[in-house]
């Protein structure tokens, strides 16, 4: 699922991730761990690197029941992916 963010200000967000270094599990991992500790409907801009991650961690996230914002291909050769953490079950 391709959605591209449609300004600069779009990559506004309420906490970042550089996981460009990590690979497969722990890329989602991590990701995973960061948005445990956001408070519901916050944003988390990652930046990752790679195919397997490209794919693996907004599809992750959104069987986790997140909303994927936005995600797209930089010039570096990294990928940007914005989410929601989704709201917790009451």
């Amino acid at each position: 699922m391709e959605v591209d963010f449609a300004a600069p200000q779009d990559f506004v967000a309420d906490s970042s991730l550089d996981i460009t270094a990590e690979t497969c599990p722990m890329t989602f991992v991590r990701t995973r761990l960061m948005l445990d500790r956001m408070a519901d409907g916050q944003t988390l801009l990652v930046r990752l690197r790679g195919e397997e991650p490209r794919g693996n961690v907004p599809r992750t996230a959104l069987e986790q029941g997140h909303a994927l914002l936005g995600q797209r291909d930089e010039p570096d050769g990294t990928t940007l992916v914005l989410l929601r953490k989704a709201a917790r079950a009451r």
